[in-house]
């Protein structure tokens, strides 16, 4: 007896997040396909999944590397300070057996008012000192300027708060800083600005970070860069033979002083362990930081 298409049940199967099998009907579907989904549960590299057993096909492969050790417990961190934990672990992070290439690389996040709307970026933590995290950039023409300081046309008000995320994947933990922003004064961001290669010191004056860039319609094909390289050329004759380059008045650093950090460590079963220092104030009215373990 033939069987009408029709009336067989349908399936899709997934291997890591692809569908490599599918039927024509739906309705019984091991898998619900996800026609209007570019991506679907997607689960990571295989070759980076070195973790623990290979995950069954679909699924996330497991956090594991502290399972061994028990995990990460409160005795495990530092009971007074979240930067003498962040330093510990920033440490670990920097030796070339962990297989962590840029421990420095975090994601700064600001957020714009009044509108509230928020926006992120790739940046390399440069300074790490009691008071807090340092990072270094254009706080002329950014978006991070723009949220942070506010605009002269009034449509930012401006706002200090922000955070850093630090994802240092070979040890599965991350670190999430908050705090309220402030300005290094420029003779303390000229000792940075100082170990910078020459051409990113040119850059540094040559380019209207987040401006948009107008392309030359005499030349054929550009889209704008010929522009920039314009600019580079006007700085590089500016400071043509001089060794000593002056840290632009709209740019230096940025330390993010922490008001509350998370120390977090990947665990099976997606049951992590997270350590959070609030900086709370006591009765005397002295700050200190408070250390608590959150729920995953």
């Amino acid at each position: 007896m033939r069987v009408s298409p029709r009336c067989l049940p349908s399936f899709s199967v997934f291997v890591r997040g692809t569908r490599l099998i599918s039927s024509s009907n739906n309705r019984m579907a091991l898998h619900p396909k996800q026609a209007d989904k570019l991506i679907f549960a997607p689960t990571g590299t295989p070759a980076r999944l070195d973790s623990g057993p290979t995950a069954p096909p679909g699924q996330a492969a497991q956090f594991l590397k502290a399972e061994l050790q028990g995990g990460l417990k409160r005795t495990d961190v530092d009971p007074e300070s979240p930067i003498t934990q962040f330093h510990s672990w920033f440490q670990q992070a920097s030796l070339p057996e962990t297989g962590v290439s840029h421990p420095e690389t975090c994601t700064l996040s600001t957020a714009q008012l009044p509108s509230g709307r928020v926006s992120s970026r790739v940046v390399y933590m440069k300074e790490l000192d009691p008071k807090g995290f340092v990072i270094y950039s254009n706080f002329g023409t950014s978006g991070k300027a723009r949220d942070l300081f506010g605009t002269a046309d009034g449509k930012s008000t401006g706002n200090p708060w922000a955070s850093l995320v630090f994802w240092w994947e070979p040890l599965e933990r991350q670190v999430r800083v908050e705090g309220r922003a402030e300005r290094l004064a420029p003779e303390e961001s000229q000792v940075y600005y100082d170990t910078r290669a020459r051409g990113s010191r040119i850059g540094a004056w040559a380019s209207q970070q987040s401006a948009f860039l107008k392309p030359d319609g005499s030349k054929e094909g550009d889209d704008g860069r010929s522009q920039l390289e314009g600019w580079v050329k006007e700085t590089e004759k500016k400071f043509e033979g001089a060794e000593q380059i002056p840290v632009p008045p709209y740019w230096g650093g940025l330390r993010i002083v922490p008001e509350r950090v998370e120390f977090w460590q990947g665990r099976q079963s997606r049951l992590h362990d997270r350590f959070v220092y609030d900086l709370v104030e006591g009765e005397d009215g002295s700050k200190k930081w408070q250390l608590e373990r959150l729920s995953p």
